[in-house]
C-alpha cells in the first residue's frame, strides 16, 4: 500500500504519452495549400519569437529568485537550500507547458481551416484534438512533476519519518518552491501574453475594421498576423502556464493541510492518506479527461450551428466530471480512515467525500452561470446588443452593468461552497473541494484551447481567400470558443478562490500564528492595502494594452499611408513590424505587475510593525477583491465579444435586422475593444495573482515564525493538546491511544 504514491507520476507519464500520440495525429493532417502554409508559418514564427524573448527575460528572473530562496532557506532550520532547485523545476515545467500548447495550436490552426473545407465535424475534431494535446499535456506535466518531486524529496528528507515530523514539514516546505516557480512563470506568461494579444487585436480592430472598413482578418491589415500570433501567446501559451500553476497550487494546498491532519484509528498509508489523496485524484482526473475527449463528436448532418458544437463539448466535460467524481468516491472510501482531525475540527471520510461533491457542484454551477452571462442568444448578451442600437456609449454602459451583475450569483455559489465544504471536513474540506474542481483540468483546458485554434483557423481562411462557407464553419467554432473560454475563466477564478483560502489556512499553520484579528490596527490597515492590489495590478495591465495599442495603431496607419497598393491588394504589408511592436511592449510592460505580486507580500511580512498576522489580513483583502475583479472583467469581456459576433449572422433590434458594418455593429466593436483587455489580460491574471501572493507568503512563513519567536516546539505542544481534546471528546482512554495515532 505504501507504494501507491508511485502511481501518481505514472499517471502523469500516461498523460504525456497521450499528448505525444495526439500531437503526431494532428501533424499528419492536411495543412492545405501553399498560401495557407505560408500564413501558418508567419504565425508560428511570430509566436516562437515572442516565447524566446520572454524566456530570455524570465531566465534572469528565475536565477535571481532561486539564489535568494537558497540564501533564505539556508538560514532557516525548517527549510533547505533545495527549495531553489524545486523553484527552478516548477518554472521550467510551467514554461514547457506553455510551449506544448503553442506547438499544438500552431500545428492545428491551419489544419482546422483545411478540415473546415470538408465539414464542421472534421474541423471540430482537428481543433479539439489540438486543444486536448495541450490540456492533457499540461495536466500530465503537473502530476508527473509534483508527484515525482514529492517522492524524491520524501526519500531524501524523510524516508521513514512520521507524517507530523520535522522532516515531513521540511519536505513540504521545499515542495512549495515548485509551486512558487510554476505560479511565477504563469503570471508573467499570462500578463505578457495578454498584453501582446490585446495590443495587436485592438490595433487591428480600430484601424482595420473601424477606420478602413475591411474584415477582421483581411490580409491587407498589417496587424492581422500579430493578432493571430497573439491568440497563441495569450490564450494558449499563457493559459497553459496559468492552469499548470493553478493545478499545482491546488494540490499543494491540500498536501500542506493534509500533513497537519491527525488520523484517528487505522490508516493503511501510515498517516499519509490525506497527503496522497489529492495527488491520486489529480492523476485519475487525467485518465477520465482522456476518456471524456471521446465524447466530443458531432455528426456531419448536425448542420452549421453553435448548439451542436456546444452540446458535444458539454458531453465531454460532464462525462469526465462524473467519472472523476465516482473514482474520487472510491479513493476516499478505500484510503481514508473513519475519523480525522485538523486544528481541533473533527471530520470523517464521508465528510471528505461530501466536500469533493461540493467542489464539483461549485465548478459545475460556475460553468453554467458563466455560460449564461456570456453565451449568444441569452438575456445578458442580448441586452448589450439592444443597447448598441443607441450608440457606442450605451453599449459600453450595458457591458459594464452586465459584468457587475454577473458577480452576484457566482459569489453566492462560491460562498456556499466554502461554507459547505468547511462544514463537511473543516479546512481540509475546503482544500479537497478545490482539488476536486481542478481534477478535470485536462478537459477544461482542452475545451479552452480549442477556441483560439478555431479563431486562428478563421483568420487563415480569410487571409488565404478560401470559400465563404469555410469561414462560416470556423466562426461557429470561434463563437462557441468565446463562451467556453469565458466559462473556463469563471471556473478558474472559483477554484482559485478555494485554493487561495486553503493556502491562506496553510500559511496560518506554517507561520504558527493563532489567528488573524482584524480589530488590530495594523491588520485592518493591511486588509485595505490587500484589497487595493488587484485594482492597481489591473490598471497597469490595461494601461499597458492601451499604450501598446496606440503604437500599433500608428504603425498600421503609417503602412496604409506609405505602402503603395496596400488597399488594392497589390502592396505587401510589413507584418513583422507589428509583431515586433507587440513583442517589445509585452516584455517591457509585464515586469511591474509581476513584481507587485511577488514583492508586496514580502514587504508586508518583513516590515517592522507588521509581520505574519498583518500579512494574513493583506491576503484576505487581496483574495476578496481579486475574485470579484476577475469575475467582473472576464464576464463583461466575454459578453461584449459575443454581442459583437452576433451581428455576423444578423440580429433583430426593435423590429429591424442589423448586420456587420451597420451602426449598431460599429458600437459593438467599440465595446468588444474595451472588453478585450478585461477578458484576456487583467481578468484572467486575477486568479494567478491571489494564488501567487498566497504561495509567496507560505514560502516565507517559516522565516516569519522564526523571526517573531514562535518556536516549533510550541506548535508540537499545541498539536498534542488537540489530540488530548479529541480523545476526551471521543470518550477514549489516554493509555489506549498510543497505537491508534500514526
Amino acid at each position: 500500500m505504501d507504494k501507491l504514491i508511485y502511481l501518481v507520476p505514472l499517471m502523469g507519464i500516461l498523460g504525456l504519452l497521450y499528448t505525444l500520440v495526439k500531437f503526431n495525429w494532428v501533424s499528419r493532417q492536411d495543412a492545405g495549400n501553399d498560401r495557407m502554409k505560408e500564413i501558418s508559418n508567419y504565425i508560428a514564427e511570430g509566436a516562437m519569437a515572442f516565447l524566446r524573448a520572454e524566456w530570455k527575460v524570465l531566465g534572469y528572473f528565475v536565477v535571481i529568485v532561486a539564489i535568494l530562496l537558497a540564501v533564505m532557506a539556508g538560514a532557516n532550520p525548517h527549510s533547505h537550500w533545495s527549495i531553489a532547485v524545486a523553484f527552478v523545476i516548477g518554472a521550467v515545467l510551467s514554461a514547457l507547458a506553455g510551449f506544448i500548447g503553442m506547438k499544438a495550436a500552431t500545428k492545428a490552426n491551419v489544419r482546422t481551416a483545411q478540415a473546415a473545407r470538408s465539414s464542421l465535424s472534421r474541423a471540430l475534431n482537428v481543433s479539439f484534438t489540438g486543444g486536448a494535446v495541450m490540456g492533457v499535456g499540461v495536466a500530465g506535466l503537473a502530476v508527473f512533476g509534483l508527484g515525482g518531486l514529492y517522492i524524491v524529496l520524501k526519500h531524501f528528507f524523510a524516508p521513514d519519518a512520521a507524517v507530523n515530523s520535522d522532516e515531513m514539514i521540511r519536505t513540504i516546505e521545499v515542495l512549495t518552491g515548485f509551486s512558487l516557480g510554476a505560479e511565477s512563470i504563469a503570471l508573467f506568461a499570462r500578463v505578457g501574453g495578454g498584453i501582446y494579444t490585446k495590443a495587436a487585436d485592438v490595433g487591428a480592430d480600430l484601424v482595420g475594421k473601424v477606420e478602413a472598413g475591411i474584415p477582421e482578418d483581411d490580409p491587407r491589415n498589417p496587424a492581422t498576423i500579430a493578432d493571430n500570433v497573439g491568440d497563441n501567446v495569450g490564450d494558449v501559451a499563457g493559459m497553459g502556464a496559468d492552469l499548470f500553476g493553478s493545478y499545482v497550487a491546488t494540490v499543494l494546498a491540500t498536501i500542506v493541510l493534509g500533513q497537519e491532519t491527525q488520523i484517528i484509528g487505522d490508516d493503511s498509508l501510515g498517516g499519509f492518506s490525506p497527503i496522497v489523496l489529492p495527488m491520486l485524484i489529480a492523476g485519475l482526473g487525467i485518465l477520465f479527461s482522456i476518456i471524456g475527449t471521446l465524447f466530443v463528436r458531432i455528426s456531419d448532418t448536425a448542420g452549421i450551428n453553435t448548439s451542436a458544437v456546444q452540446k458535444a463539448l458539454n458531453m465531454g466535460n460532464w462525462g469526465s466530471m462524473v467519472l472523476t467524481a465516482i473514482a474520487a468516491a472510491g479513493l476516499v472510501y478505500w484510503l481514508l480512515p473513519e475519523q480525522l482531525v485538523l486544528r481541533g475540527i473533527e471530520f470523517t471520510k464521508w465528510g471528505v467525500l461530501g466536500a469533493i461533491g461540493v467542489g464539483l457542484a461549485v465548478g459545475a454551477l460556475m460553468s453554467i452561470i458563466t455560460e449564461y452571462y456570456t453565451a449568444m442568444g441569452k438575456r445578458p448578451v442580448m441586452s448589450i446588443i439592444k443597447q448598441s442600437s443607441t450608440g457606442h456609449a450605451t453599449n459600453v454602459i450595458g457591458g459594464l452593468a452586465i459584468g457587475m451583475e454577473s458577480t452576484f450569483l457566482p459569489i453566492l455559489v462560491l460562498a456556499g461552497g466554502i461554507w459547505g465544504s468547511y462544514e463537511c471536513a473543516g479546512l481540509y474540506g475546503v482544500a479537497i473541494a478545490a482539488a476536486g474542481m481542478m481534477a478535470t483540468t485536462a478537459m477544461q483546458l482542452a475545451i479552452d484551447a480549442f477556441g483560439p485554434i478555431a479563431d486562428n483557423a478563421g483568420g487563415i481562411a480569410e487571409m488565404s481567400e478560401l470559400p465563404p462557407d469555410v469561414r462560416e464553419k470556423t466562426d461557429v467554432l470561434d463563437a462557441v470558443g468565446n463562451t467556453t473560454a469565458a466559462t473556463g475563466k469563471g471556473f478558474a477564478i472559483a477554484s482559485a478562490a478555494l485554493t487561495a483560502l486553503a493556502l491562506f489556512a496553510a500559511f496560518v499553520g506554517v507561520s504558527r500564528i493563532s489567528g488573524i484579528d482584524i480589530y488590530k490596527a495594523n491588520v485592518l490597515a493591511c486588509l485595505f492595502v490587500g484589497g487595493m492590489i488587484p485594482f492597481i495590478f489591473s490598471s497597469l495591465a490595461i494601461r499597458a494594452v492601451g499604450q501598446a495599442a496606440m503604437a500599433m495603431v500608428e504603425e498600421v496607419r503609417r503602412q496604409f499611408r506609405t505602402i503603395p497598393g496596400i488597399m488594392e491588394g497589390t502592396g505587401k504589408p510589413e507584418y513583422d513590424k507589428c509583431v515586433a511592436i507587440s513583442t517589445q511592449a509585452s516584455i517591457k510592460k509585464m515586469m511591474l505587475p509581476g513584481a507587485i505580486a511577488i514583492v508586496s507580500p514580502i514587504i508586508i511580512g518583513f516590515l517592522p510593525g507588521l509581520g505574519a498576522e498583518a500579512l494574513g489580513g493583506f491576503l484576505a483583502g487581496a483574495t476578496v477583491s481579486g475574485v470579484l475583479m476577475g469575475m467582473f472583467q472576464n464576464n463583461a469581456g466575454g459578453a461584449w465579444d459575443n454581442a459583437k459576433k452576433s451581428f455576423e449572422k444578423g440580429v433583430e433590434i426593435n423590429g429591424q435586422i442589423y448586420y456587420k458594418k451597420s451602426e449598431p455593429h460599429k458600437a459593438s466593436v467599440t465595446g468588444d475593444t474595451v472588453g478585450d483587455p478585461f477578458k484576456d489580460t487583467s481578468g484572467p491574471s486575477m486568479n494567478i495573482l491571489i494564488k501567487l501572493m498566497s504561495i509567496v507568503s507560505l514560502v516565507i512563513a517559516p522565516t516569519l515564525a522564526q523571526l517573531e519567536g514562535r518556536a516549533p516546539s510550541e506548535a508540537k505542544n499545541n498539536k498534542q493538546e488537540i489530540k488530548k481534546e479529541v480523545i476526551a471528546s471521543l470518550g477514549q482512554n489516554q493509555n489506549n491511544t498510543t497505537a491508534e495515532y500514526k
